[in-house]
């Protein structure tokens, strides 16, 4: 029976039909829900490993003892694997490696915006990209498939709308679990010392030039011929954009999009009058084409950034589009992401921000925090980047020059340890914190080491920050609780003026955790009678918080003179407030009061 899926719901269900046996990944959207999705069938092993490094290296053992084995992350995720990926290709794989790399145009959940192809190309190994979710079920098929054949990882792209969008999928009965083929030791196969890499580097160049005859019958490179006028080669999402925009066109559909099927380009190019190459971000199709001596428009007419829709192609084509344009509303306020009510980011960084040090950033929930009003983070690079670069910063400045470093406990399990361990080998006089939320809460509230739980819900050893950190080398060790502002703003000024490295751990449970731990106290409510105006709790920028002006208020029993001196009170929202209790500390008066159980 058909379904509704999502991309990434079904790359999961075609991994499950294939007969994968094996995935590891570390959570990054747009990919995240692949492997939970994976997760959640019978018979496969699936885990989230500290980083994506990690989860390739145990997809590559995986597939070098004979499984088939899914390694999955974000496009910056494949930056962090690039190390084993480009040997892996040397190696081969044994059994079938696919490495599920989904990318983000428009960067709605990212630092940049990379195309993953070029690491296709750069590494030799061949990619594929589905433009919905069905092709999405049948490509991570297809992908095995070409694994096993060439002995080679694969890549399957992805994108945030492929990855997100819902389409209609139909599932097939999954394979009977396919036979793991035997490891046989073969030393000149896969151990790369250079005498031997060199003849693997010769493999891997007779593979890429059969996977180029592959690719020119391979079913999902698809001419469709409408006309001789014009035609467009394009892959993935921008196909559904373009076969919209232009449904008079012809079209090469890409499903390879490396290596390309250089005779099928040049028999479609023969065809029509006119060429066009449309693929988001890079000219990556269009630079090859070119190379081959044909014709074609591409990037001098399409942007390089951003999403594709059938507008933004019928404009770039045309000059004008057919597509709705959203009209502006003058008047409705800007509405920027927030940290929740009752997040325990909110209280370390409304005092960092007072104390005026410098923060390394990172990649996290609490990245946010650079945003007024809190202003209390002033970087933000890559994940792991917040312990290396205040280490710097604090060997290159003075020491009167406060630096602190904050990262998330999910990040610090990632790519902080080395640095921490750079950190206090190297003597750094910078404070680092671990928000410790204890999840992984930015990607949707997956586990780590540091929860003590597996992606497939066994207990296992919960990682211990305090005794890793004297471990690593650093006597200064502190445990904050982030809600209580007097102890982070004390503990905080003790370890900037001490000597050394020193780490805080401010330990506090995301307001999303459905646990005990993360349960707030009653929600809190302003006492209108009290608060006289000063606006010191909306300096937390929480969204429970708003203001009133008393123009748009009713008048109470003690509107008199008091009121005439302010501008309006503060209110506070009690069905989203969670009785954190920062703001409470920040009001003078005692207005902040806990709501009544029969209010």
């Amino acid at each position: 029976m058909n379904q509704l899926m999502s991309g990434n719901e079904a790359i999961a269900r075609g991994a499950y039909e294939w007969g994968v046996s094996f995935a590891a990944a570390y959570p990054g959207t747009p990919s995240t829900e692949i492997t939970q999705e994976f997760s959640l069938y019978d018979g496969v092993y699936a885990e989230w490993s500290p980083n994506e490094k990690i989860a390739l290296e145990a997809a590559i053992g995986a597939a070098l003892a004979g499984a088939d084995a899914m390694a999955v992350m974000k496009h910056v995720g494949v930056n962090v694997a690039a190390d084993p990926l480009f040997t892996v290709s040397y190696t081969g794989t044994n059994g079938g490696l696919v490495i599920v790399a989904a990318d983000d145009p428009s960067m709605h959940s990212s630092q940049n915006e990379q195309d993953s192809r070029h690491y296709a190309r750069a590494a030799k190994i061949p990619m594929l990209e589905p433009a919905d979710s069905d092709e999405a079920r049948r490509f991570i098929k297809a992908a095995f498939a070409l694994s096993r054949q060439f002995d080679t990882p694969v890549f399957l792209r992805s994108t945030t709308r492929v990855s997100h969008s819902k389409s209609v999928v139909a599932p097939e009965e999954p394979n009977a679990r396919r036979e793991e083929r035997e490891y046989v030791k073969d030393p000149a196969k896969y151990v790369m010392v250079p005498g031997m890499a060199r003849g693997r580097r010769v493999v891997v160049e007779k593979r890429m030039s059969a996977l180029r005859e592959f690719a020119e019958s391979f079913d999902e490179n698809v001419m469709e011929l409408n006309g001789s006028e014009a035609g467009i080669i394009t892959a993935g999402m921008t196909y559904n954009y373009a076969r919209e925009a232009f449904p008079g066109y012809s079209f090469l559909k890409l499903g390879m999009v490396h290596p390309l099927p250089e005779k099928m380009i040049r028999e479609f190019a023969s065809k029509v009058k006119k060429l066009y190459v449309v693929e988001e971000l890079d000219p990556f199709i269009e630079e090859q084409v070119r190379a081959m001596g044909i014709d074609v428009t591409g990037k001098e007419l399409f942007p390089y950034n951003n999403e594709f829709d059938p507008g933004v192609v019928e404009r770039s084509i045309t000059g004008k589009s057919r597509a709705f344009d959203v009209p502006d509303l003058p008047g409705l306020p800007d509405r920027p992401p927030n940290l929740c009510p009752g997040c325990p980011h909110r209280g370390l960084f409304y005092v960092l921000g007072k104390l005026g040090v410098f923060v390394t950033g990172d990649i996290g929930c609490y990245t946010l925090s650079f945003m007024k009003p809190l202003e209390g983070l002033d970087s933000c690079i890559c994940m792991g980047a917040s312990i290396g670069m205040a280490h710097g910063m604090s060997k290159t400045l003075g020491r009167g020059d406060a630096v602190v470093g904050v990262i998330g406990d999910s990040t610090f399990v990632h790519s902080g340890i080395a640095s921490l361990l750079n950190l206090a080998y190297n003597r750094s006089n910078a404070v680092i914190v671990i928000c410790d939320n204890r999840t992984t809460a930015m990607t949707g509230m997956q586990d780590h080491p540091g929860t003590g739980v597996t992606l497939q819900g066994q207990a296992t050893k919960k990682l211990d920050f305090e005794a890793l950190a004297h471990a690593l080398g650093i006597d200064n060790v502190r445990v904050i609780n982030p809600f209580d502002l007097k102890e982070t703003r004390t503990v905080l000024k003790e370890e900037l003026a001490s000597d050394g490295p020193s780490l805080v751990i401010a330990r506090g449970a995301c307001a999303l955790l459905k646990s005990k731990e993360s349960q707030g106290k009653p929600p809190l409510m302003v006492d209108v009678d009290r608060c006289i105006g000063c606006k010191l709790c909306l300096d937390v920028g929480c969204p429970a918080i708003s203001w009133r002006p008393f123009d748009s208020l009713p008048h109470g029993s003690t509107e008199g003179k008091k009121r005439k001196r302010q501008e309006g009170i503060a209110l506070i929202d009690v069905s989203l407030c969670n009785g954190c209790g920062v703001c409470q500390q920040l009001c003078k008066t005692g207005a902040i009061i806990e709501v009544e159980a029969n209010e």
